[in-house]
């Protein structure tokens, strides 16, 4: 997996979106660390999975858009947005 910093990304998108089209996966990083992948999307593979999850009763779909499950998991921790909020916070 490629190691590629925001800025340089940033700088030479389409090139690197070419070599994911390629199959090559990206490790983004900001200041070092990894804050994301990019990788290419197998069309086929992501319906199969959806199809699988329709299967087992974790995805309700109607053949549109997947709605999600039924009931809300419950979160162990400090919900997206605050720690969102927090990060935000910490760069100023």
């Amino acid at each position: 997996m490629t190691t590629i910093g925001i800025r340089e990304l940033k700088a030479h998108l389409s090139r690197y979106l070419r070599r994911v089209r390629k199959g090559e996966s990206l490790l983004v990083t900001d200041r070092g660390r990894g804050i994301a992948t990019i990788m290419s999307v197998n069309e086929s593979r992501v319906r199969q999975k959806a199809l699988q999850l329709v299967r087992q009763g974790k995805l309700d779909w109607g053949g549109g858009k997947p709605t999600g499950l039924k009931h809300r998991v419950p979160c162990r921790g400090k919900s997206l947005s605050q720690t969102i909020r927090e990060d935000r916070a910490d760069r100023l």
